[in-house]
Parts: C-alpha cells; structure tokens; sequence
C-alpha cells in the first residue's frame, strides 16, 4: 500500500517536473520564432507541442539513464532511503524552475535536477556521488552555450556575407538556402533514426543513419532549389527588399524550431522522469541499479506534460528569449536555431544531458554578436547568468529541505 502510494506521488510530481519543463523551457525552440514573427504564439505552441512530444517518447530514452542512475551509486543506498530522496529531488528541481518561470527566467532543468539529487546524498553520504558523472555534465554546462555562440556566430556571419550584404538579396538567397536546407534536413532526420527510435526496434548506427541524413538533407534541397527558382520578388524600395527575405527565411526558421523541439524533448524528458525511473524500478521490484528498459508510459508522461508546460505558461519565457536579450529576425533566428539543433543533437546523442536553455542563449548571444556586440542587452544576460549560477545551490537546497522533512514524517 505505502509503495503504490510513493508511485502515485512520484508520477504526480513527475507530471508536475515535466510541466514546469514545458512551461520554461518551450522558449529554447520557440522564442526567437515568436520574437522574430515567424510564428505567433498559438502557433508555436502547436508546433513545440507535436516536436516536444515526439521527441520524448521516440528518443527520449537515451539521456534517461545517466540522470537515473549515473550521478549516485543507487545501490548503496536503502530502497526507502532512495524513494524518499527522488521524490525530493523530483519535487526540489521542480519548485526552483517555477520560481524561475515566474520571473521569466530561463534556466537549466538539467541544473536543477542534478542539484536536487546531489541535495538529498550531501544528506546522507557526499561520497556516493559520482563526481566524474557530475564533471563531464559541468563541463557540458560551459561547452554547450560556448559551442551554441561559436556555431550561430558562423552561420549568422555567412549569411551577412554571402546575402544579407548583396544588392540584390533575394537572388543570392536562392543560391545560399538550398546549402542550408540541406543542413535543417539532414540534421531534423539524423536527430530522429540515429540510434534515436528504439522505442519502436528500429535503431541504425551511425554511418547508415548519416548515409540517409545526407539523403535526406540533399532531396530536401533539390525541392528547396526548384521551389525557389519559381519565386520572383519585386521591390517597392530596399526596405521592402529586406522584409521580403526575412520572410523568405522564416519557413527555415519555423523548421529548425521544430527540430530543436524535436532534440529538447528527446533530451530533457530525462529532467522529468528520470528519478521517476527509479520509483517504478522498486515499486516493480526490480533491483536498484539493474539496467532495465524504460517504460513507454513513463516516457509518454514525460511528453504530456512539457505539452501541458508549453500551452499554459510558456509564454512568460518565450518572451526573454524572442525578444529581450537582442532584436531577433528569422534570418537571425534560422541561425540561432540551426545552432543549438546541431549542439543539442550531437550532445544528447553522446549521452550528456545538458542545458538546452544555455545552447539556444549562447546562440542568440552569438547572433548578436555577429551584428556588433552594442545589440546585446546585457542586463537581461546578466540576469539570466545569476539564475544560472543559483540554480545548482537553490535546486540543492530545496531538495535536501524536502527530503529531511519527509524524513522526519517517514522514519
């Protein structure tokens, strides 16, 4: 009776984790389509919702493990103690992230999850962390907006060169976008068949899945070439001329939003449903620590609930990243978003779970820069960072607070 009552309360609080993960984290693919009109809001929480949830229950299993049972040594550890430290954790990571959605703060649930494990072992021993584990998704927290920056940089510095630049905008656009569809493409379809759809025993390793890519990636812009051969554009004056091309590159934009969509779900449904693993592990009695397949149901749950976060109160974010941070127009958004598909594609796939929120900042950070460090709002940055660095210590705090309390009501 007490277990299945632990089980209702950790998919509760899961649901509840995962809620909090839509509604701060829908931003990561959506903002800067919203902040730059390619979509508007309803839109973008149709479009993150299909994506967020795909991505969770085709790919999601990947990263699931290493938020389980990579960062502590479950099995020196009590089946009751490790039922009240999840749901702590669980219950901990979740109430920082809706602090922090309040404020219209992006922060990591990644961050915030970590924190809240290593909150209730510091309780009991420091030594059952895996500080190793703990290293390499710190590292990743720095790599990963570094990596976001440096790509979007690029990608937004090509286009001022190769389009943004020319008289004639547009012609040289039908030049330049098939090159980047190719790259929207092959990555969307690398981010669903490698190694990504074992859920449904259909798992390629990595040349087959980057021989279709590529396929995938160069049929996408074979169409893309003959559709654009077919669209003339006449100007009133070069204000209208740049209009007409952000417009052109918004279908792109809307495109990789839907793959970072895509990649999010797939890599922070862990966030959510991670220490819920472990319940039902238990509760099924499992042993602690056995490498198990996880549930389709678990992760389905992870999935509706980022839906539910997104269509409720993900707006209060989507507005920091769309609109705050740098003025955002779809050529810049199309950079920003093709940059952080690309790093959260080859991150989740190596297993490291990180921060989503740091990638797409770092990319709008890095667009910005492209056009001259004075378009940066470094006062929202500023406050972003703070969050960042108090995620780790609140997250902990709240989630050693809970599990003493219940604790105390348990034992």
């Amino acid at each position: 009776m007490l277990l299945t009552i632990v089980l209702i309360a950790g998919i509760i609080i899961a649901l509840y984790m995962a809620w909090n993960i839509g509604a701060n984290d829908v931003a990561n693919s959506m903002g800067t389509s919203v902040g730059s009109g390619a979509l508007t809001l309803k839109g973008a929480i149709i479009v993150a919702g299909i994506f967020e949830f795909l991505g969770a229950v085709l790919v999601g299993k990947h990263v699931t493990n290493t938020i389980a049972k990579g960062i502590i040594s479950p099995t020196a550890l009590s089946s009751q103690i490790i039922l009240m430290g999840m749901i702590s954790a669980l219950l901990g990571a979740a109430l920082w992230v809706t602090m922090s959605t309040y404020l219209g703060l992006p922060v990591s649930t990644t961050h915030s999850v970590v924190g809240a494990v290593m909150g209730f072992v510091m309780i009991i021993n420091i030594s059952l962390i895996h500080w190793d584990v703990v290293a390499t998704i710190a590292a990743s927290w720095v790599i990963s907006p570094l990596s976001g920056a440096l790509i979007a940089y690029l990608i937004f510095f090509t286009l001022k060169k190769t389009v943004l630049g020319k008289e004639d905008p547009i012609k040289e656009a039908k030049i330049v976008a098939p090159f980047f569809i190719f790259l929207t493409a092959a990555i969307i379809t690398m981010s669903v068949i490698y190694k990504g759809l074992k859920n449904l025993n259909f798992d390629l390793s990595i040349w087959p899945a980057l021989e279709i890519s590529v396929l995938a990636g160069f049929v996408a812009s074979i169409i893309g070439y003959f559709f654009l051969r077919r669209y003339h554009a006449k100007y009133r004056n070069d204000a209208d001329k740049y209009e007409k091309l952000e417009k052109f590159f918004a279908y792109l934009q809307v495109m990789t939003a839907a793959s970072v969509a895509f990649a999010h779900g797939a890599n922070d449904v862990a966030n959510a449903v991670g220490p819920l693993v472990v319940i039902v592990d238990i509760v099924s009695g499992v042993g602690v620590g056995a490498k198990v397949a996880i549930p389709l149901w678990v992760l389905a749950l992870g999935g509706l609930g980022i839906v539910l976060g997104i269509s409720t109160w993900g707006y209060r974010v989507i507005y920091t990243i769309g609109k705050k941070i740098t003025e955002v127009t779809p050529t810049r958004g199309f950079s920003a978003e093709l940059a952080t598909a690309f790093t959260v594609l080859v991150f989740s796939k190596l297993g490291m779970p990180i921060s989503t929120s740091h990638v797409i900042v770092g990319s709008v950070l890095g667009v910005g820069f492209a056009r001259g460090i004075a378009t940066v709002d470094y006062r929202v940055v500023k406050n972003i960072i703070y969050a960042w660095l108090l995620t780790l210590p609140g997250a902990m705090a709240l989630s050693g607070g809970i599990f003493l309390l219940i604790k105390m009501i348990w034992m």
